[in-house]
């Protein structure tokens, strides 16, 4: 055996030698790993026992031993150890952040803000109740002369509209007369109570007159000349538009007859309707501007007058009523229009985003961030909402961190949690029922 073939071989024996001392070590280390992770599974399922199991679908279907349910799921056993801590709410969820990231959970912090809300809506333009006068004869009579006579015209106060002939009139008039000449001979006589009877009857007779609406000019005219007036001039008691004429020439009238409809478009009022969730913003006085379809361009700007105090029972919408002006008298009576109620701003109220809000029927609640990847479910009383934001009435803390995404994966299993801390502590009450939290494990794959 030559000299090269000798250092080959040693070489070789020597590596053979060192392998196997690490093989031996290698081995040793594994055994060893593995004998104490069996003393650990041994130590844990020593001091895990379920104490039952629980239906996958519904919590509250138990059983003490293992089971499956009518769709083939084994229950899901529950341990003691999984209930042992009382510092935690009751369905307090405790998720990897790894896995929270994944599932694309996101928080926000409860603040305090001033909220404000626009509430948009459709009109009708209408008349102003207070500004609408019907027009009644005091007197019987015919109608011998009307001066106004078309619907849409426009009259100013004390403007003479027509005359009427009443035979009623007459004999006022008559007896206004025979005062006035009883008076005129009766003014010098020496007994007081002469005098003073004649001027009452003369008193009497032209209050009898102006009480018939008898106006002025004719009065002046009667006392005067003594010259009996065969009809009655009636005047407008307002200005306004004509709207309706209720009467023609030669038409007998009564006190019932209404004559005239005026109404003085100077102001006019429009009725909106609001759903019962807006009412709580709007108040008396809130700003409200109008736009039309038959004005482009033109922004009418008016202010809420009245909330009417019951609801439409068809449409479940509340009516108000709000005023314009309308000096140029542009806003017509049932003209439709688009309105926009500047409600009143709610100043310093906590609130939270619209999403954080789970909404289950009965109550409304959140889940709280609570650090370290725990989740706090939490029922909280919330108020009105505007711009994506809600106020939260009852349930939080100004500073406090609240769940506005994925909430209802973890909502899930909190529901789970708060269901089986009833059942193994049925005496407990809701907040009484503090169970420790879940702890989800999950790998970085697994995604919702």
């Amino acid at each position: 055996m030559n000299k090269p073939l000798i250092i080959v071989a040693v070489v070789m024996l020597m590596i053979g030698i060192g392998g196997g001392w690490l093989a031996n070590d290698y081995i040793q280390l594994a055994i060893t790993q593995h004998q104490q992770d069996d003393s650990q599974a041994a130590r844990s399922e020593q001091n895990s026992q379920p104490l039952f199991y629980r239906s996958p679908m519904n919590p509250s279907v138990t059983s003490p031993v293992p089971a499956k349910d009518p769709m083939g799921m084994d229950y899901i056993p529950v341990y003691a150890d999984d209930d042992s801590r009382d510092d935690q709410p009751a369905g307090t969820v405790k998720i990897d952040p790894v896995v929270a990231q994944n599932i694309g959970v996101r928080t926000a912090i409860v603040e305090r803000d001033i909220l404000s809300h626009i509430v948009r809506t459709v009109g009708r333009v209408d008349y102003d109740e207070e500004r609408i006068v019907r027009l009644h004869p005091k007197v019987e009579g015919w109608i011998e002369t009307m001066r106004v006579d078309k619907t849409g015209e426009k009259v100013k106060k004390n403007q003479d509209l027509l005359s009427i002939y009443s035979p009623q009139l007459v004999v006022s008039q008559q007896e206004y007369v025979l005062a006035l000449n009883n008076l005129h001979i009766l003014k010098q006589s020496p007994i007081a109570d002469i005098r003073r009877g004649a001027e009452e009857l003369v008193s009497s007779a032209l209050e009898r007159l102006k009480l018939l609406d008898v106006p002025e000019h004719q009065l002046h005219d009667l006392t005067r000349d003594h010259n009996i007036h065969k009809t009655l001039h009636i005047h407008s008691p307002a200005s306004g538009i004509v709207v309706h004429v209720g009467a023609r020439e030669g038409q007998y009238v009564t006190p019932a007859t209404e004559i005239y409809l005026i109404a003085d478009l100077s102001t006019v009022w429009v009725y909106a309707d609001i759903y019962e969730n807006e009412l709580p913003w709007v108040q008396l006085g809130d700003l409200v501007e109008m736009r039309l379809a038959g004005i482009p361009g033109r922004v009418f700007r008016g202010h809420l007058a009245f909330i009417y105090p019951y609801a439409e029972a068809k449409t479940r919408t509340i009516k108000v009523r709000l005023d314009f002006k309308n000096t140029e008298l542009l806003l017509k009576p049932d003209m439709f229009a688009e309105v926009s109620i500047y409600a009143s701003k709610q100043k310093r109220a906590l609130v939270i985003p619209s999403e954080a809000v789970i909404r289950s029927g009965t109550r409304d609640k959140v889940l709280v961030a609570r650090g370290a990847g725990k989740f706090e479910p939490r029922t909280i009383t919330t108020g009105v909402a505007a711009d994506g934001k809600v106020i939260v009435l009852d349930g939080l803390e100004e500073g406090e961190e609240v769940v506005t995404s994925s909430q209802f994966l973890i909502d899930s299993e909190s529901s789970l949690r708060e269901a089986t801390a009833k059942m193994i502590k049925p005496g407990l009450k809701e907040k009484e029922s503090k169970p420790s939290p879940l702890q989800i494990e999950e790998g970085p794959h697994q995604h919702d």
